[in-house]
């Protein structure tokens, strides 16, 4: 089955204003993205790593990307087309909470 990351923008003040009850069914949601197999997190402060060349590693504090919400979260999940993984994610919290998500499809690598 093809696989797809989802990466969640979202702000608390966004998640603040939504109804309890919109908030309540999209967690009930990524419940069952985990028990069918999704690996899911809340994302933390990243660091950007580079090897350029091959000549030593430099890790530096701060994401790469920019957005006006910060990342809130990942999952890896699965689904038969695009379609439905864009059905599955537009459940999720950072979806319903005035956020945005991303969804990535994964192709194999040669």
């Amino acid at each position: 089955m093809p696989k797809f990351v989802t990466i969640g923008y979202g702000d608390q003040a966004g998640y603040d204003r939504t109804d309890a009850s919109v908030r309540d069914a999209a967690h009930a949601h990524d419940d069952g993205l985990r028990a069918a197999g999704a690996d899911m997190g809340i994302a933390d402060s990243p660091v950007q790593v580079r090897n350029t060349d091959g000549h030593g590693v430099t890790v530096e504090r701060g994401s790469f990307m920019a957005s006006a919400l910060p990342v809130a979260g990942f999952a890896l999940i699965e689904a038969a087309t695009l379609e439905e993984a864009v059905e599955l994610a537009a459940k999720t919290p950072c979806a319903v909470a005035h956020g945005v998500v991303e969804v990535w499809p994964l192709r194999d690598t040669p």
